[in-house]
């Protein structure tokens, strides 16, 4: 991955801020309420869009782990905020909401994974299988609500028969908030790919430091103490 240079990025924060404006204007007041939930339905275009973010940042793995964590999450808290009026709980056992959660999990473990000390090579391959293994359970939770039945509803716009049930404003908005998502989940990635160069650096400069006075230290430890006579 390389760094998007200083005014790309400048334009693309500023791009993802209107973006985010605009999602708002829509998702609040320009899409009509659902015919049967009414204005809790509203939460669908932060909902979603979270969701598929967290698959991609998943895929992407590496610097958009943590990313892919925090959509995660908001997706978990979204879905709550859904369900309450909706289902009348704010968590259910549901196949859908359970294999999210243990993705969300899988993940900071990862994550935790990653922050233990070894070489470098033993740290990426170690976190390379991690990162494997945990992405098993995307397709998991994707298909979850097709191979079981849940109280979770199936798939709006991608579906077995790619039959979108969404039409109108209210289709315009939810890919808006897919569009919207996307622009924040690049700038953020981008801000925390910056953050890791750094850390990086860091490491090896302290390295290099620590070797610089192992070696200069070397002979001074091996000379005898003066006044000392055999």
């Amino acid at each position: 991955m390389r760094l998007l240079k200083p005014p790309v990025a400048r334009v693309l924060g500023w791009a993802s801020l209107a973006s985010l404006v605009v999602l708002a204007l829509f998702g609040l007041w320009g899409a009509p309420p659902d015919a049967v939930q009414s204005d809790a339905q509203r939460l669908m275009y932060v909902h979603v869009p979270s969701a598929w973010i967290a698959y991609i940042a998943f895929g992407v793995a590496g610097a958009s782990a943590e990313l892919g964590v925090l959509f995660t999450g908001l997706t978990l808290v979204l879905g709550s905020l859904w369900g309450r009026p909706v289902w009348g709980v704010w968590w259910a056992w549901d196949a859908r909401l359970v294999t999210t959660a243990v993705l969300f999990f899988l993940y900071v473990g990862y994550l935790a994974l990653r922050r233990i000390p070894a070489a470098p090579e033993i740290r990426a391959k170690r976190c390379a299988i991690a990162a494997l293994v945990a992405f098993v359970d995307v397709p998991i939770v994707h298909f979850s609500v097709n191979w079981w039945r849940t109280l979770h509803q199936q798939a709006t716009v991608f579906n077995p028969e790619l039959n979108a049930h969404i039409h109108g404003v209210m289709a315009f908005t939810l890919w808006w908030g897919v569009f919207t998502f996307t622009l924040v989940y690049v700038y953020l990635l981008d801000k925390r790919y910056r953050l890791e160069c750094l850390e990086e650096e860091m490491e090896e400069r302290e390295l290099e430091l620590a070797i610089q006075e192992r070696i200069s230290g070397g002979p001074d430890e091996q000379r005898e103490p003066v006044g000392v006579s055999k």
